[in-house]
């Protein structure tokens, strides 16, 4: 009896899991329509009052209940997109020396062990770092440079936003190079390529679906990071003149003001700003899918 049993739950087992496949997608569909309508929902007031001309107002003013999104999606896009910059080359040197040259040995497990463990240190302790450690440092560089001396700023946040998104671009990006098959790397020796060649015209351009996949889950995690970017960025509401003026996300300005926000007009427009991220992570995330599917191509 138990070796039919044991047989038909192998002939079954694909189907178990296509069943357990829909089943979790579905479970992910309903989750995420679920967070929309409940933030569109709580934002209808706000949605009424301002419609489209929230993403193009500039004035945040709950005195007086007028709200724009505008100087806070600047600061999220910036921010998210300066931190890429700044964590890319690193990112790239931690993939190509894991994923090629130490794969094994002393100094991969001290890489490793450090990769990972920028990626497991929670966001507070780092704004407290960037707080009494990097603020102080932009201080001395922008008197240097002879602009306004804040420390705190757009540039500043975006330094702490690079340690803390270098780890998932990395991590992904080394494992889609260590997939890269031996028969390829030993052709391209084959034919007098160098180690340097091999890895710049064989594995990049083999792994490079893996590696922009982490480029756009670190995208991700920096758009909607909030403790850190709130302790450094400055909290200014009003549109940056450069990166090293203060400012404020989404996500900081959420932090900052929830707590305080007393009247329903307020309220709703600081739901509407939870929608607004949440609908720029997920066209991020689509643009995203439509350039893997294109290099997959």
């Amino acid at each position: 009896m138990a070796s039919q049993f044991i047989k038909k739950l192998e002939l079954n087992k694909d189907k178990i899991f296509n069943l357990l496949l829909v089943s979790s997608a579905f479970s992910l569909l309903i989750l995420g329509v679920g967070i929309f309508l409940s933030l569109l929902n709580a934002s209808s007031l706000a949605l009424k009052k301002f419609g489209f001309s929230f993403f193009s107002g500039s004035e945040w003013d709950p005195v007086s209940e007028e709200f724009g999104a505008l100087p806070f999606i600047y600061g999220t896009i910036l921010t998210s997109l300066i931190s890429l910059l700044i964590s890319l080359p690193f990112s790239l040197a931690i993939i190509i020396v894991l994923g090629e040259y130490f794969k094994k040995g002393i100094f991969a497990e001290i890489l490793r062990y450090l990769t990972e463990l920028i990626a497991g240190v929670p966001s507070v302790v780092l704004g407290f770092w960037g707080l009494f450690f990097l603020v102080p440092i932009m201080r001395e560089i922008e008197i240097k440079l002879g602009v306004t001396p804040y420390g705190v700023g757009i540039l500043t946040a975006s330094i702490i936003l690079a340690f803390m998104i270098l780890p998932y671009s990395a991590s992904i990006g080394k494992d889609a190079m260590r997939l890269v098959p031996n028969e390829l790397k030993e052709a391209a020796f084959a034919l007098g390529a160098t180690r340097w060649e091999m890895i710049k015209k064989v594995m990049i351009p083999y792994a490079r679906s893996g590696i922009i996949a982490g480029v756009i889950l670190s995208l991700g995690r920096a758009l909607g990071e909030t403790m850190a970017v709130t302790m450094v960025i400055g909290n200014y509401h009003g549109i940056p003149e450069n990166i090293f003026s203060p400012g404020n996300t989404i996500a900081s300005i959420i932090a900052n003001e929830f707590t305080e926000a007393t009247g329903e007009v307020y309220l709703s427009s600081l739901m509407y700003l939870g929608l607004t991220l949440f609908l720029i992570t997920t066209i991020v995330n689509l643009i995203g899918r439509l350039i893997l599917k294109r290099l997959q191509h």
